[in-house]
Order: C-alpha cells, then structure tokens, then sequence
C-alpha cells in the first residue's frame, strides 16, 4: 500500500509562485513514476506532469516553462514548483503513482492523494 499526501496549497495572487510536496510512504514506487494532476471546479482532472525514475520530467503544454517538477529520494517527497500562476491554474492538485503509469495520461495510476487546493486570484 502507498500514502500520498500533498501539502503546500493555498491562496497567491496571478503571477506568484508556490511549491507543493507530495510526501510518499508505504510501499513507493517513487523511484519510478510520480504525477501531478489537477482538478478544476466543473472540469474534468487533467494531467499536469509526471517524473520518471527520478529524473525525466514530461509537462502539459498549458504548464511548461512554468511548473517544474522533482524528487527528493531521501524524502520520499516530490514537489511541484508553480511559477507564473495564472487564474486558469485554480484547481485542486493531487499526486499519483502507479506501477504501470502511461506517460503524460493518468493511466496505470493506482495510488492518488487527497489534493491540495491551489487559487489564483487575477
């Protein structure tokens, strides 16, 4: 069994920045493939960006060049650095793992978080 728990949500205004964190434990597959996803308010949950064995990272194209994604091994952590917040960026943004993960989908993810709710105010 896999926890996730997503932390570093809150209220920013358009163009600030924020950092989640998605602390895993149990049995990780961290070393494999994480994903970030996010859920906005009557829209379906879309992918945000994904890393794999702890290096390639993969992203939206409505979030690349402004969200980075990556991992601390020692941590069990990953984190989302979310620069240049849009209001289009307000969602609720969960972490994902899986054993069998399809790039760039949220295919093969077993094991989700609760979310962290992330708004942006214009």
């Amino acid at each position: 069994q896999v926890q996730l728990v997503e932390s570093g949500g809150g209220l920013v205004q358009a163009g600030d920045s924020l950092r989640l964190s998605c602390a895993a434990s149990g049995r990780t597959f961290i070393g494999n493939v994480m994903g970030w996803f996010r859920q906005a308010p009557r829209k379906e949950r879309e992918f945000v960006g994904d890393i794999w064995n702890g290096a390639s990272t993969y992203y939206a194209d409505s979030v690349k060049g402004r969200f980075t994604i990556s991992i601390d091994n020692a941590k069990n952590t990953v984190y989302l650095q979310m620069n240049s917040l849009k209001p289009e960026d307000t969602a609720v943004y969960y972490c994902a793992t899986g054993r069998f993960a399809v790039r760039g989908t949220s295919i093969g993810y077993d094991y989700w978080g609760q979310g962290t709710q992330v708004t942006v105010s214009s």
